[in-house]
């Protein structure tokens, strides 16, 4: 899956590029552009680094749509609606989890290195070692950094690997109807 993050002009409505392997793109509403790293960046920087597949966007390279994200072209696959809403509810720990850990790994980036175990030791959920919140949090510091070198209207175009994405449920078999149908 490719994802382009676009550089806009601070306090412009900014979005996200996705372009997902079975060639369907999308555009997802990012909020209020600005100098700091935008909030999906951050989420796909932290979820790369650690290998996740069960995240926003191996969500998203599953077959999720979030309701952030507007269809711009390709067919999308039979069912996909459903299937998205099935996979956010079997789901919905899990990407709540990674939201977390994107939260907990941005704030752990602003915080001095030598401090990083400190940091870790003291948060009250901490879902990751500490060798997986340096690893995210140096991903994080070359991600701010590719950002901040980009001028407005740059784009920043990274590759989702294929393999990482949530599976999407079994199909829910229809209920059988029970009892005697009843005349018109």
């Amino acid at each position: 899956m490719r994802v382009t993050f676009i550089r806009f002009a601070d306090h412009v409505r900014a979005y996200v590029r996705i372009e997902r392997d079975d060639g369907v793109v999308y555009r997802m509403d990012a909020g209020p552009a600005g100098p700091e790293t935008p909030h999906d960046l951050v989420h796909y920087t932290v979820e790369d680094a650690l290998g996740l597949a069960d995240g926003i966007w191996g969500a998203i390279a599953g077959g999720v749509v979030f309701r952030s994200m507007h269809h711009e072209s390709g067919r999308r696959p039979p069912h996909a609606g459903e299937r998205s809403a099935d996979m956010i509810r079997e789901h919905r720990d899990r990407l709540q989890r990674a939201e977390l850990i994107g939260g907990l790994c941005e704030r752990a980036a602003a915080v001095p290195e030598a401090q990083l175990p400190r940091f870790h030791a003291v948060e009250p959920f901490m879902p990751v070692t500490i060798e997986q919140l340096r690893s995210a949090v140096a991903a994080l510091h070359r991600a701010q950094s590719a950002w901040s070198a980009l001028d407005v209207g740059g784009e920043l175009t990274l590759d989702w690997p294929g393999h990482r994405r949530l599976e999407t449920p079994a199909r829910r078999q229809p209920r059988e109807r029970t009892g005697t149908r009843r005349g018109r």
